[in-house]
C-alpha cells in the first residue's frame, strides 16, 4: 500500500467514502458519520483555504518578478502575458456556454436539488451568507414539508439582521457607479485584505503591482526580495505537498461527511452520481472544444504553414505526459523539447514563454472552475445572474495565474471561486469522485495552451525555424 502513487491513494480513498455513504445510507448511520467523520473533511477544508491565499500571493509575484530584463523581454512579455490572459478569458467563457446550454446540475432528480437548496440555505443562515440568488426557500410555505424533514428551524434573529443588512448592501450597489467593482479591487489594507478570504481579488491586484515594482526596479537591488518571495513560495507549495500526502484519508472523510448530508437512502446517493455524470460529460466536451477546435483554429490564423495534423503530432508526446503526470510542471521539459525540436521554435522563446506558462497559464484549470461552480450552483437550485457568473469570469482568471502547476492545484483555487460569489467552499467534496481523470485532462488543456502561445509569440518575433 505505501508504494501506491499518491493518485491511487486518492482514488482508494474516494471508492471507500463512496462505499460507506451508501453503507451509512442503508443502515441509518448518518449521524455517526456527520458527527465523527465529517470533520476531519472540514479540516481538510481548513488546511486549504489557509493555505490558499499566500500560495497566490506568492505564487503572482514570483512569476511576474521573474520577467527580469525588461529592456530585453518587455515586449515579448506584453504578447505573453496578453495572449495567456485572452487564451483564460477565452477558456472561461466556453466553459460557462456549454454549462449553461447544457445544464447538467438540472439532471438531478427535483426533490434532491429542494432538500440541497435548503441545506445550502441553513448553511449560509448559520455563516452570514447572502444567498446569490436572494431567494428564501425556508420561508416559501410550499417547501415546509421538506424543511420540517430536515429540521432546519427558523432563521435566530441575528440571522435574519443579518440578512436583512445583506439584502440593503444588495440595494445600495444597484445604485454604485458602473466602476465600483473596480474600485473594490484595489485594497485599503492589504493585511486585511489576505486575512479575509473574500477579499481575494484585492490580493491578486496587490500581487500584480508588487511584482511589477519588482521588475522596474534594479535587479541588485531586488534580488534578496525575489530570492525570498521564490522560497517562501516552496514553502507553501510544500504544504500543499505535504497535506496531499494525507489527502487519501481526507478525501474519504469529506466525500462520506458530504453525501451524508445530502442523501439518507441509497437511492439519493444514486441519484448524485448521475448529476456528476452529466457534469463530467459537459467538462470533457469543453475541454475537447479548447483541444481540437480553439487552439488548432488559433494556430491556422497566425500559423498559415503549420496544418492540423502536424501540429498535433509535434505536441502529443507533451499531452501524453501530461495526461499521465497531471502536472505542467512536471511535463514543462518534454514541452520544451516538442515545441523546439518538433514545432521550431528558439530556445530563447521557449526557455521564457513555456516556464511563465507554468505558472499562470491554465485554460483547462480555469474552464473547469467556471463548469465546476455553475454546476454546483444548479446542483443547489442557485440561479446565479449574469454579473455574477462574470465574477467567476474574473475571479478563475486571476486566480489561475497563482496556481500552481502540480496536481490538485486546481482544488485550491475552486474554495476561491466558489467563496467569490456566495457559495459553501465544501461542495468541491461532491466533484470529488470524478476529479482526477478530469484534471488529467485539464492539464492536457493547459499545457496545449502554452505551446500555442509560444508559437505564436516566437512566430511573432521571428524565431520560428519552420512553417516560415
Amino acid at each position: 500500500m505505501k508504494n501506491l502513487p499518491l493518485h491511487i491513494k486518492i482514488v482508494i480513498g474516494l471508492i471507500f467514502g463512496v462505499i460507506w455513504a451508501f453503507i451509512s445510507s442503508f443502515l441509518g448511520w448518518n449521524a455517526f458519520t456527520i458527527n465523527w467523520i465529517d470533520p476531519f473533511g472540514a479540516i481538510f477544508i481548513r488546511l486549504l483555504k489557509f493555505i490558499a491565499v499566500p500560495l497566490v500571493l506568492f505564487s503572482i509575484i514570483g512569476g511576474i518578478s521573474g520577467l527580469t530584463d525588461v529592456s530585453k523581454l518587455g515586449r515579448m512579455g506584453g504578447k505573453t502575458l496578453g495572449l495567456y490572459l485572452i487564451t483564460t478569458i477565452v477558456a472561461v467563457l466556453i466553459g460557462l456556454l456549454f454549462v449553461n446550454v447544457a445544464k447538467p446540475g438540472m439532471s438531478l432528480d427535483k426533490e434532491q436539488r429542494i432538500k440541497n437548496r435548503l441545506v445550502f440555505e441553513k448553511w449560509a443562515g448559520e455563516n452570514g451568507v447572502s444567498i446569490p440568488d436572494g431567494k428564501n426557500f425556508l420561508a416559501n410555505p410550499e417547501y415546509k414539508i421538506q424543511a420540517d424533514k430536515l429540521e432546519i428551524d427558523n432563521l435566530s434573529e441575528k440571522d435574519k439582521q443579518s440578512v436583512a443588512q445583506k439584502m440593503k448592501d444588495a440595494n445600495s450597489t444597484k445604485d454604485a457607479s458602473p466602476l465600483q467593482f473596480i474600485v473594490e479591487m484595489v485594497p485599503e489594507n492589504i493585511m486585511l485584505s489576505i486575512s479575509d478570504n473574500k477579499l481575494m481579488l484585492q490580493v491578486i491586484f496587490f500581487a500584480i503591482f508588487f511584482g511589477v515594482v519588482l521588475v522596474l526596479l534594479p535587479a541588485e537591488t531586488v534580488a534578496p526580495v525575489i530570492d525570498f518571495i521564490n522560497a517562501i513560495n516552496q514553502v507553501f507549495l510544500k504544504m500543499v505537498d505535504l497535506v496531499m500526502k494525507a489527502s487519501p484519508f481526507f478525501v474519504f472523510a469529506l466525500l462520506a461527511g458530504v453525501i451524508a448530508k445530502m442523501a439518507d437512502t441509497p437511492g439519493e446517493v444514486l441519484e448524485i452520481f448521475i448529476g456528476l455524470g452529466s457534469y463530467s460529460i459537459t467538462l470533457v466536451l469543453g475541454l475537447f472544444f479548447m483541444v481540437f477546435i480553439f487552439y488548432p483554429l488559433v494556430i491556422k490564423i497566425f500559423v498559415r504553414k503549420l496544418s492540423y495534423k502536424e501540429f498535433f503530432k509535434n505536441i502529443s508526446p507533451a499531452q501524453f505526459l501530461a495526461f499521465s503526470t497531471s502536472s505542467s510542471a512536471a511535463t514543462l521539459p518534454v514541452t520544451m523539447e516538442c515545441i523546439e525540436d518538433n514545432m521550431g521554435v528558439s530556445k530563447n522563446v521557449s526557455s521564457f514563454v513555456l516556464p511563465i506558462g507554468a505558472t499562470v497559464n491554465m485554460d483547462g484549470t480555469s474552464l473547469y472552475q467556471a463548469v465546476a461552480v455553475v454546476f454546483l450552483a444548479q446542483l443547489h437550485m442557485v440561479d446565479l445572474s449574469f454579473t455574477q457568473q462574470m465574477t467567476i469570469v474574473l475571479t478563475a482568471t486571476l486566480a489561475s495565474i497563482g496556481a500552481a502547476a502540480t496536481p490538485s492545484a486546481g482544488l485550491v483555487m475552486m474554495i476561491i471561486v466558489l467563496q467569490s460569489v456566495g457559495l459553501n467552499p465544501a461542495w468541491v467534496a461532491i466533484i470529488f469522485p470524478v476529479d482526477r481523470i478530469l484534471d488529467m485532462c485539464r492539464t492536457v488543456v493547459n499545457i496545449t495552451g502554452d505551446a500555442t502561445v509560444s508559437t505564436i509569440i516566437a512566430k511573432s518575433e521571428g524565431e520560428l525555424k519552420k512553417y516560415v
